[in-house]
């Protein structure tokens, strides 16, 4: 059994471990997600997951659709992985293979909007009531928003020195796996895109459309 004083794993160690190829880190957060034949299919799968999480006593969240189930799991009591989401994403991987799903990490992602501003506390407020968003962490402060039901994309403020003009103060963020951020960079280049700026790489990329609209392309790595 993991003692209490065990160091966390870390993105690095969880993207290596062989037992966990199904899954990526993504935002601090182990995701997976399988190919389903059927919706009954994938309600069985979500069901048996449902067992294992009660009798591991440590519950994901789980997206079911038509034809895939994605599976993301954090410890919500110290906000950060831990050797029990590694446990149960193991548990996960194993029930899919017994009943046949094939992952596919390579469709993962998770988007994020920023917004720049001068003072954040400003607009946070605003930003809270109209969005029905929360702090991302209980208690904390309004630099980072994000819906409490967990079906939008958070909205976090970047500050800004003096106020831009020449471009749009919104701007998306969009973590994939390390594995497939080359390729989805390749393509965005090859539809039109240009790289402002991989000085920030592998942790992200800033690409902006024929227009100057930047979106950033992020992983887990270069993160310390």
């Amino acid at each position: 059994m993991t003692g209490p004083m065990s160091p966390p794993p870390t993105a690095a160690e969880l993207s290596a471990d062989p037992e966990l190829a199904s899954w990526r880190v993504l935002l601090g957060r182990l995701a997976g997600r399988w190919r389903t034949d059927s919706f009954a299919q994938g309600a069985q799968f979500v069901a048996g997951v449902a067992a294992l999480a009660d009798h591991l006593d440590h519950h994901p969240d789980i997206d079911l659709r038509y034809r895939h189930v994605t599976v993301t799991t954090v410890s919500h009591d110290v906000g950060r992985l831990t050797r029990r989401d590694r446990r149960l994403a193991v548990a996960v991987a194993a029930l899919a293979d017994e009943l046949g799903l094939v992952a596919v990490p390579q469709e993962l992602s998770t988007l994020e909007i920023g917004l720049d501003v001068m003072v954040a506390a400003d607009v946070a407020p605003f930003w809270r009531a109209v969005l029905g968003y929360e702090p991302e962490t209980e208690g904390g402060e309004d630099d980072c928003l994000i819906d409490p039901a967990g079906r939008h994309a958070g909205l976090w403020f970047q500050q800004m020195e003096a106020p831009r003009t020449e471009r749009n103060r919104f701007h998306l963020d969009l973590t994939v796996p390390h594995d497939v951020v080359e390729e989805r960079l390749a393509a965005a280049l090859a539809a039109g895109g240009r790289l402002v700026t991989d000085e920030f790489a592998p942790a992200w990329w800033v690409l902006a459309d024929a227009e100057g609209n930047e979106v950033c392309l992020c992983t887990w790595q270069g993160r310390g």
